[in-house]
């Protein structure tokens, strides 16, 4: 029996519903991400979900060139920065934390614990058009995922579902919309006074669990088929996903050789050098302060 692929997020639509969505799981990916800085259990599980969302909103950019940023504000939590990106498939994050406050959290804090009166942000580039979308809010709720949805009825206005199960190093997400004004003709959703077709999807969606997000052996598709044989789910082809930080040693010289030569000077140690840590990838690169 063939294992289904891990690090691939595939597109699907319920068109008899009028609905669509994202489904994802992440693998090899995911462990590389965390292992780079040797997290604690909570700050692991809180990044691998964020790392599913960005997964899900970034598989949404039509342009292959587009870029996806997820980042957490934040104050008096725990994290004190949160931030994830996608372009191309390829996706990288960070969480910088307080070890000293986190230590005096219990095993599975809150999210406001983690965060404290944070707010999520989710900025979409569009590399072609150059145009930029940001949306901005609370981080409220039990998870990352009731933030997720918070975000879509405040900034889209579109009924959305988002559910996230994270398992030891595999970790899967499911995110699921009713169609908005625009296709298909469809009114503007949120000026009715009910969603029969957008209540019975969202039911369904309802039941799948966690741990079935997250079962490495449980292939997309299956699921769907799971979730959704009452009606007609229709899936399109995937998108392959991977750890790509676009730090490399050109591109640190550019950014540190455009600097002025005091400046250079002062970031040097006493043999001359310039030392520059990637936080994402925690890479560190090594100049010659003169030279940059």
């Amino acid at each position: 029996m063939t294992t289904p692929p891990l690090d691939h997020v595939l597109a699907f639509t319920l068109p008899d519903r009028h609905a669509r969505g994202r489904i994802v799981r992440l693998g090899p990916t995911l462990d590389t991400i965390l292992s780079a800085h040797g997290y604690p259990p909570a700050i692991e599980r809180v990044l691998a979900e964020a790392l599913v969302l960005t997964a899900l909103f970034g598989a949404t950019l039509k342009d292959k060139e587009g870029q996806l940023t997820l980042q957490a504000q934040t104050k008096g939590g725990a994290i004190d920065l949160l931030v994830c990106d996608y372009r191309g498939g390829e996706m990288r994050g960070y969480v910088r934390h307080d070890a000293d406050r986190l230590a005096e959290l219990p095993a599975e804090p809150s999210l406001f614990a983690l965060f404290g009166t944070g707010y999520l942000a989710v900025t979409f580039d569009q590399a072609v058009s150059g145009e930029r979308y940001q949306g901005i809010v609370p981080l409220t709720g039990a998870s990352l995922a009731d933030a997720a949805e918070s975000y879509f009825a405040q900034s889209e206005q579109i009924p959305s579902l988002v559910r996230i199960g994270v398992g030891g190093d595999v970790a899967g997400g499911i995110m699921i919309q009713h169609l908005p004004e625009g296709e298909e003709g469809r009114e503007r959703l949120h000026t009715r006074l009910d969603h029969p077709e957008w209540e019975h999807v969202a039911a369904l969606a309802q039941t799948v669990r966690p741990a079935e997000l997250a079962d490495s052996a449980l292939p997309l598709e299956t699921l769907l088929w799971r979730l959704f044989n009452e009606d007609e789910v229709r899936v399109s082809e995937g998108v392959a996903l991977s750890r790509g930080c676009r730090c490399d040693p050109d591109h640190v010289r550019n950014v540190i050789g455009q600097m002025p030569l005091e400046d250079r000077q002062a970031m040097a140690d006493e043999d001359g050098l310039v030392h520059v840590d990637c936080a994402f990838c925690a890479s560190r690169f090594t100049l010659e302060a003169m030279a940059a």
